[in-house]
C-alpha cells in the first residue's frame, strides 16, 4: 500500500490505525536548528483531538505525542522527525457488526474491493483519526515558516447554509477559539452550535467550510507546470477525510464576473509592487504574488449517522445498518487545525524548493 507520504522537500509519512496501538509519522527534510516548543504542539493537537465539547465525538484521547528523534533540547536537528500518539479509547466492539457489512459513503467497499481485506474498527487506515499525525507535522512547518515571516490561520465560516458576513482578512487565534465551533463572529457561531446540537439531537450530521490564510508571504512559491501552488494546496486539502471541494481567492464566485471586475490591478506602494485587490488569492500563474494565501475548504456531513440505514453485507444480502458509536455530528470545528496543517506543510515544503532554486 503506497500513498502514505506527503510533500517533496519537506515530506510527512504517517502510519497507523484508528484502534490500533499507536499512530504516527515520520518528517523528513525539516531543516536544522528551527526552535520547537512542544506546548505548541500539544495545544493544537488538543484542537483537533476527540472529547472537547458535546459538539464532538465522546471517544476521549489524550493525544499525547512523544518525539522519539530529530529533535534535541527544543531544537531541530536536521535529523528525520520520528514521533507516536498512542491510542488509549478504543471500543473495538462498537464496530463489531460492521465486519461483514458497508457503510454507506464509508471507504469501507472500495477498501475491501482494493485490497481484499480491511480493518473495519473505525475505519482502520481510511480513519480521520490519521490526521492528528498531519497537525504534528503541520505545527513543526508552522515553527519553520515563522522564521520567514508567514503565518496561517484558519477559522470555520459556513455550517450547512449559516454563513458568517465578509469582514476582516485575518482573525486572531483568541476570537477564533472563542466559540466551540471555531467561529469568530460571535453571532453566527451562536447559530452554529445551535444547528450542530440539535442535528446532533436527532441523530444526524452536516458539513460546511473552512477558510485558511497565510500572510506574509513571499513572491515566487509554486513550480509551474504541474506543481501551480494553488494545485499543490488543493491536493493536500483534498486529501482531508470529508473534504468535497477546494477554492482559492474569489473561486467559484469569479467565474460569475468579467474579466474587468475579476482583474487584480498592480501598483506601487512605499516602493513595493503590490495588488490592489485580492481576488487571485495571492496566487498569479501558479505563483504567489506576495498577496495573503485565501482559500476555502468544504466539507461534506460527516457519512456515520445515528440513523437506520439500508445498505449490503458482503453476499450481496440487504442490510439494515442500525446506528451506533462515538462520532461527530460536524467535524469541521475539529478539523479547522487539519486544514491549517496542510496549508502549512505545502508552504514548507514550496519554501524549501525555493532554496533549492536560489530565489532565497
Amino acid at each position: 500500500m503506497a500513498g502514505n507520504s506527503f510533500g517533496n522537500h519537506f515530506v510527512i509519512s504517517t502510519f497507523g490505525e484508528s484502534h490500533g496501538a499507536a499512530i504516527g509519522g515520520m518528517i523528513d527534510g525539516c531543516p536544522a536548528g528551527i526552535s520547537i516548543n512542544m506546548s505548541d504542539i500539544q495545544a493544537e493537537l488538543d484542537r483537533r483531538r476527540p472529547g472537547q465539547s458535546h459538539l464532538t465525538t465522546s471517544r476521549n484521547e489524550a493525544d499525547t505525542v512523544e518525539i522519539l528523534s530529530g529533535i534535541f533540547e527544543g531544537v531541530t536537528t536536521g535529523a528525520p522527525i520520528g514521533f507516536i500518539i498512542r491510542n488509549n479509547d478504543q471500543k473495538s466492539s462498537d464496530y463489531g457488526h460492521l465486519k461483514d457489512t458497508f457503510r454507506p459513503s464509508h471507504a469501507d467497499f472500495t477498501w475491501e474491493s482494493k485490497y481484499g481485506i480491511r480493518d473495519y474498527r473505525g475505519g482502520g487506515r481510511s480513519s480521520a483519526r490519521e490526521t492528528a499525525c498531519r497537525v504534528v507535522a503541520g505545527s513543526i512547518a508552522k515553527a519553520f515558516l515563522a522564521m520567514h515571516g508567514i503565518e496561517v490561520s484558519a477559522w470555520v465560516n459556513r455550517v450547512q447554509s449559516i454563513e458568517m458576513p465578509e469582514g476582516k482578512d485575518w482573525y486572531s487565534s483568541t476570537e477564533i477559539e472563542s466559540s466551540l465551533v471555531r467561529c469568530p463572529h460571535p453571532d453566527t457561531a451562536t447559530a452554529m452550535e445551535n444547528l450542530i446540537a440539535s442535528t446532533k439531537e436527532k441523530g444526524d450530521t452536516v458539513g460546511g467550510s473552512i477558510r485558511a490564510v497565510a500572510r506574509g508571504m513571499k513572491v515566487g512559491l509554486g513550480q509551474p507546470v504541474f506543481h501551480k501552488l494553488h494545485a499543490d494546496i488543493a491536493s493536500a486539502m483534498m486529501s482531508i477525510n470529508a473534504v468535497k471541494g477546494f477554492e482559492y481567492g474569489s473561486g467559484i464566485a469569479g467565474t460569475y464576473r468579467n474579466g474587468s471586475e475579476e482583474n487584480d490591478g498592480f501598483a506601487e506602494i512605499d516602493g513595493k509592487i503590490t495588488t490592489l485587490t485580492n481576488r487571485s488569492g495571492g496566487i498569479q500563474g501558479g505563483i504567489s504574488n506576495g498577496a495573503p494565501i485565501v482559500c476555502t475548504v468544504h466539507f461534506k456531513p460527516v457519512a456515520t449517522i445515528m440513523k437506520d440505514q439500508q445498505t449490503v453485507n458482503k453476499d450481496g444480502e440487504t442490510v439494515n445498518l442500525v446506528g451506533k458509536g462515538r462520532h461527530d455530528a460536524c467535524v469541521l470545528p475539529r478539523a479547522v487545525p487539519i486544514v491549517e496543517s496542510m496549508l502549512a506543510l505545502t508552504l514548507a515544503d514550496q519554501l524549501l524548493k525555493m532554496r533549492s532554486d536560489k530565489v532565497l
